[in-house]
């Protein structure tokens, strides 16, 4: 099978043995696949992995259990063990000896098939087609702040950053009842969000001037009103100076960017402000797949492009251009 396989060098399309299928496993034909923020930093070095890309999927299982073949599947990214204390409190997600497909241990979904335990299957509606239903984990990712944090009607949230995961999240809480603020540096897609009522605001350039009189504020200033809640998703190390700065004393800052690079965290503001800091990544797949069938949430707008899996390298370039946003691979 073909598969795009990342050998900490180079990702290059090549022919590969397909998986089969072992106790509890099922094997997935990927009808379509799409391309993370995390599978480009891997490629600069994120978790230091190797082989088969990607984690985001729609797909047929073709092998495995009777009751699941023939039937149109996405499937959550972390193989859990089942059997540790984490896992009996439903939080497979932090198994201490899980793999995780595409980025640790696991191959991915980059590819004509890719193997999935059972227990992460999911099944997909008839009526949410594949280019929506690939969006079933990063959607889940950003439902998962609503399991982390509590959101009231009338919560104050700012997100910061106009990436596809940013453009969810900002969908997720303005549902949720948030008075949401999205901050970013695209217009264009900042604008599919104020088609959804939801307030935005470009990003100002950082300063590089001399400071003095007249001079532009201090590097990671927020100028506006600070928020409840606050979300970082610029997928940068430099975005957490502005959003801790733009958390109200008391407030909630949640982490979303993985990175590969190391970023300088003075922990002083956290402590003065004593504002609670909550690490995000993935979270559980349906409440991600009723949106999506319900269509309270919309994904369309932001596919960008889509490429055969023969170009998927070309894929990955592609989705790494200033302004992208999704980019789709079909498989």
């Amino acid at each position: 099978m073909r598969a795009l396989v990342w050998d900490g060098t180079a990702a290059r399309v090549i022919d590969r043995e397909p998986p089969s299928t072992t106790a509890g496993m099922a094997v997935v034909e990927v009808r379509c696949a799409g391309i993370c923020n995390t599978d480009l930093e891997i490629i600069n070095g994120y978790m230091g992995f190797r082989g088969t890309l990607g984690h985001e999927f729609v797909g047929d299982v073709v092998e495995g259990p009777a009751a699941w073949l023939g039937r149109r599947v996405v499937g959550e990214i972390n193989f859990a063990c089942g059997r540790c204390e984490l896992c009996a409190r439903g939080l497979g997600r932090h198994c201490p000896t899980r793999t995780v497909m595409g980025i640790v241990g696991a191959d991915g979904a980059l590819a004509e098939r890719v193997a999935v335990p059972v227990a992460n299957l999911h099944a997909v509606a008839d009526g949410v087609d594949d280019e929506e239903a690939v969006f079933a984990e990063p959607l889940a990712a950003a439902f998962a702040i609503l399991e982390q944090v509590r959101v009231s009607p009338g919560t104050s949230a700012l997100v910061f950053g106009d990436g596809k995961l940013g453009l969810l999240i900002a969908q997720v809480l303005h549902q949720a009842g948030a008075r949401v603020l999205a901050v970013g540096k695209h217009e264009e897609k900042l604008a599919l969000l104020r088609a959804q009522g939801i307030a935005t605001q470009l990003a100002r350039p950082e300063p590089s001037g001399p400071a003095g009189a007249g001079a532009s504020p201090p590097q990671g200033a927020w100028a506006g009103d600070p928020a409840e809640l606050v979300v970082e998703a610029t997928g940068t190390a430099e975005g957490f100076v502005r959003a801790v700065r733009a958390t109200r004393p008391r407030g909630t800052l949640v982490l979303k960017s993985t990175v590969a690079g190391l970023s300088s965290v003075h922990l002083a503001e956290l402590v003065i402000n004593e504002i609670t800091v909550v690490g995000s990544r993935c979270g559980l797949f349906g409440p991600a797949l009723r949106a999506l069938e319900a269509r309270t949430v919309d994904v369309r707008p932001l596919v960008s492009a889509r490429l055969p899996l023969e170009r998927a390298a070309e894929a990955l370039a592609a989705a790494a251009a200033p302004g992208a946003l999704k980019v789709l691979v079909t498989c």
